[in-house]
């Protein structure tokens, strides 16, 4: 995840300094994008019910991929 430290921002601020918007590169941009759909995944699943790691590893194992 992005943090606001990473940004490569540019400010365009009014005659008084006063910041009224930000450019960004385009890669800051779809890394933002990025994150927010993942947020976004997170949110919709927090309700779903988890299962153990021991689990996850004998289901891979039961299915050939472990």
């Amino acid at each position: 995840m992005m943090n606001v430290e990473d940004l490569h921002a540019e400010y365009v601020t009014d005659i008084n300094g006063v910041k009224k918007s930000v450019i960004l590169p385009l890669s800051d941009v779809y890394e933002l994008l990025e994150d927010l759909e993942d947020l976004a995944s997170v949110a919709e699943r927090k309700d779903e019910p988890t299962i153990s790691h021991e689990q996850v590893v004998e289901d891979l194992k039961k299915n050939g991929f472990f």
